[in-house]
């Protein structure tokens, strides 16, 4: 029976800890690869969830919006909020809709609308009033509220004017007429905030 000498052995010992090593190396490496693909795809996904939110946002900043006020034979009469491109009947139908004795054919409900506009809903029987003659007869303040002669109806179409601030408006003036616009903040609950939110629709005369 033969065997190895030492220098063999040693030998022997070294190539197997060579092919241990390598075995080692090219398990650790594919470990690595399959890992770092997993992670590719999740980063892939989480770089696509980002576009969608990103043109999601996109869309939003696209969309416009105006602010028009909406007077006369509608049930929620005052300041309405709607997308660019909206139309007449948009506004009336976020006003409330039409009242029974409103006069829808002297309105266009098709047409579209513009940035701080002013609707005014006639009642049947009611005398049109042409832009021209509604300028000279408001002194040009394009339909602003007269707030020493207005109803109180027309108080609350302001925005954040209410029932009882109308009332409010409506005591003080019967005691102290209006000289000034700035001299509505005199009553009480109506500050500088909403007197800035109001100041552009009324008038003094």
């Amino acid at each position: 029976m033969s065997y190895f000498t030492k220098k063999e052995q040693i030998l022997i010992i070294i190539i197997i800890i060579i092919i241990f090593i390598i075995s080692g190396f090219n398990f650790i490496n594919k470990n690595f690869l399959s890992t770092k693909n997993d992670h590719n795809e999740n980063t892939d996904g989480v770089e696509e969830l980002f576009m969608k939110l990103e043109e999601e946002a996109e869309t939003n900043e696209d969309e416009q919006y105006i602010m028009v006020h909406v007077s006369g034979q509608v049930y929620n009469p005052g300041i309405v909020e709607l997308k660019l491109g909206s139309r007449v009947i948009d506004a009336i139908n976020l006003a409330g809709g039409l009242k029974k004795d409103a006069d829808s054919d002297k309105i266009n409900l098709a047409r579209k609308l513009s940035d701080e506009e002013k609707i005014h809903i006639p009642k049947i029987g009611e005398e049109e009033i042409s832009f021209e003659d509604s300028n000279l007869k408001q002194g040009n303040n394009e339909g602003k509220i007269n707030i020493n002669t207005c109803t109180k109806e027309e108080l609350m179409s302001l925005p954040g004017i209410g029932e009882v601030l109308a009332g409010r408006i409506l005591e003080y003036r019967e005691q102290t007429p209006f000289k000034t616009i700035e001299d509505i903040m005199n009553v009480s609950g109506i500050g500088n905030k909403k007197f800035e939110s109001i100041k552009e629709l009324i008038i003094v005369k």
